[in-house]
């Protein structure tokens, strides 16, 4: 008899009912009583698994009942319905067999584990029902996120891990060396000839080739060495970065809004059972929240705009801990206020001080702003930020000395700028902070397989 999955089981569940099929995949829990036992079985393949049910008429029953949780079966059985959920079948098991034991020290026993037990056992977590939520999550997310720039015309480009140019400019970079440790470097001696570090960004990169194919996104691996411990940060990290060319500051953000809410409505609509769960995990709220995203319109204000707001809610009552002020950046409790108590939506904010953004920001007339725009959104504040691309070269030039950029290491970027170039603009966003969003999950260390976080690299 042919095998099938859980998931073919829950689709074709109509046709099967009645039916003998077999499955395999691992045992989650097993009670045991005199005359029959109930095993909750998953194999990875659908969040709602079927339940077998096994009776004292089964071969070998006695042996069966020795069977420990984590253990890989195999079962054969017939489907029946379930009085638990009518959705969801039953398997009243016909023969099972042992395809891997589990000792019984196996550290995921059916009982409520803290997810800082589940980080130190990362390797077996993905059989957790909590985490084969989020990482369904994940996969479908990173799909739709494929999906929405192919259909769109884009050019999937992956750019260099290993770089001689630090993109943003803050220094938080890994140095790549094949020098002994100890010594002062000379890195005209080490293996690339100048000193390289693992990427913190593939923007640069990816402006060459939007250059040449107007729209283009990467999708890949970052590297950050920041030493911070928050929820939200992680030293290895997944980023979206599209770049499109002929395209200014106004026309990123509808970009930004239809691809946010085209992902969010995709998870919504092929992760039903997942989200179901993480909303009762998270305390709920989770659904409606991704919902009212969906269907909302996001509001636009400039930076001065949104700290105008800001002051006159201070001086309305409103307490913040830190004073918004012009000319600086917001905090976590002013983007909570902007998307929460005051647009009750998702928010644009956009023309940002200079000092405040990196070099290669288009620099408005004011002299005092730039094109760059950031996405807040309810619960969970900034989840993407881009600009319009400084693209005149005298400007750009004279904005890399004042910062202390080489522009001799740059000038393949400079020459953007004189071989043809064009009004052009792109975002960033980083994977994990939208699947934050996305599943409820608040710590970064929750949404990647494993996490890498300052004194922590195992597995």
């Amino acid at each position: 008899m042919d095998i099938i999955t859980t998931r073919e089981l829950k689709e074709r569940l109509a046709e099967l009912q009645g039916q003998e099929v077999s499955l395999q995949g691992w045992i989650r829990n097993h009670r045991k009583q005199k005359n029959m036992g109930f095993i909750d079985f998953f194999d990875g393949t659908c969040f709602k698994n079927p339940q077998v049910v096994y009776d004292n008429n089964i071969a070998d029953f006695e042996k069966i009942q020795g069977f420990h949780i984590g253990s890989a079966v195999r079962v054969t059985g017939k489907v029946v319905p379930s009085y638990r959920d009518p959705e969801t079948p039953e398997i009243q098991a016909l023969a099972i067999e042992l395809e891997g034991d589990c000792p019984e020290d196996y550290p995921l026993q059916p009982k409520k584990h803290s997810l800082e037990f589940l980080r130190e056992i990362a390797y077996l977590r993905p059989r957790t029902r909590l985490f084969q939520a989020v990482f369904r999550i994940r996969s479908v997310a990173a799909m739709a996120i494929h999906t929405y720039f192919q259909d769109r015309g884009y050019v999937y480009v992956h750019t260099p891990l290993i770089t001689a140019n630090d993109a943003e400019g803050a220094g938080n970079t890994f140095t790549v060396t094949t020098l002994p440790l100890g010594e002062k470097p000379d890195f005209s001696q080490d293996f690339f000839g100048k000193q390289t570090a693992l990427a913190v960004s593939g923007q640069l990169e990816g402006e060459t080739f939007a250059m040449a194919f107007g729209k283009i996104y990467t999708f890949g691996p970052t590297f950050r060495a920041e030493n911070s411990n928050t929820k939200t940060h992680a030293a290895e990290f997944w980023m979206i970065e599209p770049e499109i060319a002929f395209c200014d500051l106004d026309q990123l953000m509808d970009i930004e809004e239809d691809f946010l809410k085209n992902i969010v409505r995709t998870v919504l609509e092929k992760c039903p059972d997942e989200l179901e769960f993480l909303d009762k995990f998270t305390g709920g709220g989770l659904i409606g929240k991704l919902t009212a995203l969906a269907e909302s319109t996001c509001a636009r204000v400039t930076h001065e705009e949104a700290i105008t707001i800001l002051r006159k809610a201070m001086e309305n009552g409103y307490e913040f801990q830190f004073e918004p002020k012009y000319g600086e950046d917001t905090a976590k409790e002013h983007e909570k206020y902007l998307t929460e108590e005051y647009f009750h939506s998702p928010v644009f904010v956009y023309d940002w001080p200079k000092e405040i953004k990196a070099f290669y920001m288009y620099q408005n007339d004011d002299g005092k702003t730039v094109a760059a725009v950031d996405l807040l959104v309810p619960g969970a504040g900034e989840l993407m930020g881009g600009s319009q691309r400084e693209d005149r070269y005298e400007r750009l030039s004279a904005r890399m000395d004042e910062l202390g950029i080489s522009q001799e290491a740059m000038y393949w970027y400079m020459n953007l700028r004189k071989f043809g170039g064009c009004t052009h603009a792109g975002f960033g966003m980083g994977f994990e902070r939208l699947l934050i969003y996305l599943t409820g999950v608040e710590n970064i260390r929750d949404v990647i397989p494993y996490f890498r976080t300052p004194m922590n690299c195992d597995f």
